[in-house]
């Protein structure tokens, strides 16, 4: 039988229709960043300024690329582990896939039962991860070991290799194997750095809102979800011990968008957020605050 920690699982508190928004990361150099986050991802650039990359699906901004880092990501701080890009379809991963494959970059295919995801870096060590969610498939049980189950109640490690050769036979008959990412392409979740376990649980799941699913200390991650499997925030602390705040002006995280459905939910988040003592700044579009590691996100109105 498996032994269980006290539940971290609890209400949802924001709509199921709140969703992430843009993410905007640093960079050093706009043309490396593009033969990843466009060449490799599948990214459409949609506008490009001196100082900013627009990418995304169709017109519809995703990711913002700040160009001019001073520096590639620094290690053992705070910040952005990876941005989870979802796709609709099983074909949209395998032709991810295929897309670092033909430009011979090192991806990590896993099988999370949950989803299915690759994982990689861009030339600055910011981190990517592209999914196709599964939940069908299974779910996350509440054990300080990470461990997933099957419906028919077999175990999954949540952590194995996929089946590449199964993976890319989704590609027969395609005829643009190489297609970029298509429209209903999303950010899904966000993973970063945190410097304690309970006080991001505590943020992300009681001032902001969504419902806690799991936290292992034995694994060092903690993540909460809406109404499903597949994480929307997930926070580690394998930047190490006591991580600091990046340098400034170096590559890496300058800050998320949790997209809220309405004004009654912006006002409750406000609201917690500010009983839980934490640093709310009025901005045009909504608010702005920092989780208790100081990673900066944006709350805004869809």
């Amino acid at each position: 039988m498996l032994k269980t920690r006290p539940s971290v699982a609890t209400p949802l508190l924001v709509p199921t229709t709140t969703r992430l928004g843009q993410i905007h990361i640093a960079v050093t150099d706009p043309d490396q960043a593009l033969a990843v986050w466009r060449d490799v991802v599948g990214l459409t650039l949609i506008s490009r300024n001196p100082d900013r990359l627009e990418l995304g699906v169709g017109s519809e901004v995703l990711v913002v690329l700040e160009t001019g880092a001073s520096g590639l990501v620094a290690p053992h701080t705070v910040g952005l582990y990876h941005v989870a890009i979802h796709v609709p379809t099983r074909r949209d991963f395998a032709r991810a896939l295929n897309r670092a494959i033909a430009a011979r970059v090192r991806v990590s295919p896993t099988d999370h039962l949950v989803s299915e995801a690759l994982y990689l870096w861009d030339f600055d060590g910011n981190g990517i991860e592209i999914t196709y969610e599964t939940p069908w498939r299974g779910k996350f049980v509440e054990d300080d070991d990470l461990m997933a189950i099957t419906p028919d109640g077999t175990p999954h490690s949540g952590r194995e290799p996929i089946d590449v050769p199964d993976l890319l036979a989704e590609l027969d008959g395609d005829e643009n194997p190489l297609a970029p990412m298509p429209e209903g392409t999303r950010i899904g979740h966000v993973h970063v750095h945190v410097d304690d376990l309970d006080t991001a649980m505590d943020f992300y799941r009681d001032q902001i809102g969504f419902a806690g699913q799991l936290l292992s200390r034995r694994y060092g991650m903690g993540d909460v979800n809406l109404d499903y499997a597949p994480h929307i925030l997930a926070f580690n602390i394998w930047a190490g011990r006591n991580p600091s705040m990046p340098p400034a002006g170096v590559a890496g995280l300058r800050w998320f968008e949790i997209v809220v459905p309405d004004e009654k939910t912006l006002t409750e988040i406000r609201d917690r957020l500010t009983s839980a003592g934490s640093d709310v700044e009025t901005i045009e579009a909504g608010i702005q605050t920092r989780d208790p590691a100081g990673n900066r996100l944006k709350i805004v109105l869809a």
